[in-house]
């Protein structure tokens, strides 16, 4: 079992007894078997015919089942130094912990603004956008699941590492590093930001000025963030399984609880759906794209979805694809069922006069007779949701830092060490929160530059890397829908520098309000 006879098709040769080395076949981090490229799969001689039959059949069978043995224990899973990291370390997921964490990170603040999208663009195009929108986003996650393991066996369990072996290390790093770090590091600080200033309404609603009054804002972004850094202690991605499956029921429960409440309050008299009148035509243009951002920034994630595959086993005959996608369709079918009756009954109740600022959480706040239980309730559910997001978004920071160190040193972080990473990350998007309070009317102009990881990167990268035939309808789709991301990332970029110059922006620093 632990030799194998080369076999060459000269018969004038002999055949040396070549012995496998035992610490290649014990180790798990092999990429490649080295039983199968020493032995050729179809016979090229008749020595080799004769060779085969009957006394090669054991040694057939042993290759054989040598084979199976090296796909179970991980031939699929380039460990190396992943098996030090909080994304990799653990490969034990499955398709429940891929819905939790899908969830977790699918849903969030973004969809309490969707009903803006709709001032802008009406119900019949509103409604159309968002149902392109979905079913785009929800295709290019479909391409991010196939891509994540190549045919030479490769695990891409990163973004960037995806990006860099379709692009090249360098296009790659310039094209998908910075929209990566902000997707990751921004939605840190902007949950922070959300957190704080939840918690204060949640305490105004339940006892009024009494309680909510005697801290101010950047006391309760210090309570948030020590509170995240706390959950920022559990190792690795697969162990927050439970956090976001938390995160998961209270985001589907508070949206379900906003448009539930505010469909039983009933409309105001004075709603009104007309479209809003533009300066000009040019305003009138940007406005739109605008609203198609607000769109796309509702559906997040991607930059997480091949770190969420990265923690289940992959072998020949079990690859990770299968219960990945399964996860993400129960996922995206919950998802569904949460922003469309968002955005629909959001504009259906409170059309033009929904606050910019806050979304229907905030039109809820401060609308009449509004009951302090849901309200009350919902605004404890963010908090939880908020608290439960940061834990899965800043795990691709805390991965990239440990990297650093393990990289350098060749030896996994001590716990001394990753714990000071964890609160090192967490006062840096505490400073950040405070320091930048302004960030959040600047999201228009920076998703715009990261919309293409949504929308545009997975379909080029799978061209790039799958090499289909030229201008079949596969290659044409994915040609066409990743220029059009790049175009619609262009347009919503140039929306919101719009809206900045014609609205302007309030800038202070270190006064959150």
């Amino acid at each position: 079992m632990g030799e194998l006879v080369e076999v060459h098709s000269s018969p004038a040769t002999t055949t040396p007894v070549t012995t496998a080395p035992p610490l290649q076949l014990n180790c798990p981090s092999m990429s490649r078997s080295p039983l199968l490229d020493s032995v050729p799969k179809t016979p090229k001689s008749p020595f080799v015919t004769r060779l085969m039959t009957p006394v090669a059949s054991p040694m057939k069978k042993a290759i054989v089942s040598m084979q199976g043995y090296l796909e179970e224990v991980g031939h699929f899973t380039k460990l190396d130094l992943e098996a030090w990291l909080p994304i990799t370390e653990s490969r034990n997921g499955n398709a429940y912990y891929s819905a939790f964490h899908t969830l977790s990170s699918g849903i969030g603040f973004q969809a309490l603004v969707l009903p803006l999208a709709f001032i802008t663009l009406g119900w019949v195009w509103g409604i159309i956008c968002l149902s392109l929108a979905f079913t785009w986003q929800l295709y290019t996650l479909w391409l991010l699941i196939q891509l994540h393991e190549s045919e030479s066996g490769t695990r891409y369990s990163r973004y960037l590492r995806l990006s860099m072996a379709a692009f090249g290390e360098k296009l790659g790093k310039l094209l998908a590093l910075f929209p990566i770090m902000y997707l990751s590091g921004g939605t840190c600080v902007t949950l922070i930001m959300i957190g704080g200033e939840t918690i204060k309404i949640f305490l105004h609603v339940v006892c009024g000025n009494t309680c909510s009054q005697k801290l101010s804002v950047v006391e309760w972004y210090v309570v948030f963030t020590c509170s995240a850094i706390v959950l920022a202690q559990l190792p690795n991605l697969n162990s927050i399984a439970g956090v976001s499956l938390v995160g998961a029921v209270s985001a589907i429960t508070y949206c379900s609880l906003i448009w539930i409440v505010s469909i039983v309050q009933g409309r105001p008299d004075e709603v009104s759906y007309d479209l809003p009148k533009a300066t000009s035509e040019a305003a009138r243009l940007f406005s739109i794209f605008n609203a198609l951002g607000i769109i796309a920034f509702a559906f997040r994630g991607h930059n997480l979805v091949l770190e969420i595959q990265g923690t289940m086993p992959s072998s020949g005959k079990h690859p990770s694809r299968l219960p990945m996608w399964r996860g993400v369709k129960f996922a995206y079918l919950i998802v569904a069922t949460c922003l469309f009756p968002l955005a629909i009954v959001g504009y259906w109740v409170y059309g033009k006069e929904m606050p910019e600022n806050g979304g229907m959480l905030r039109a809820l706040y401060e609308r009449r007779h509004t009951p302090k239980l849901p309200l009350g309730i919902a605004s404890l559910l963010v908090v939880i949701n908020s608290l439960s997001s940061f834990q899965i978004y800043a795990m691709p920071v805390f991965d990239n830092l440990e990297f650093r160190y393990t990289s350098k040193w060749k030896r996994p972080c001590p716990k001394w060490l990753r714990t000071g990473i964890r609160v090192f990350f967490g006062c840096l998007a505490f400073f950040i929160s405070v320091a930048l309070p302004f960030l959040p009317s600047l999201a228009g102009l920076i998703g715009g530059i990261a919309l293409p990881i949504t929308l545009a990167y997975p379909c080029l990268m799978w061209v790039l890397i799958k090499k289909p035939q030229k201008f079949r309808p596969f290659w044409c789709l994915n040609w066409g829908l990743g220029l059009l991301g790049m175009v619609l990332s262009v347009l919503v970029t140039i929306g919101a520098i719009w809206g900045i110059v014609t609205k302007g922006i309030e800038i202070h620093f270190f006064k959150p309000q």
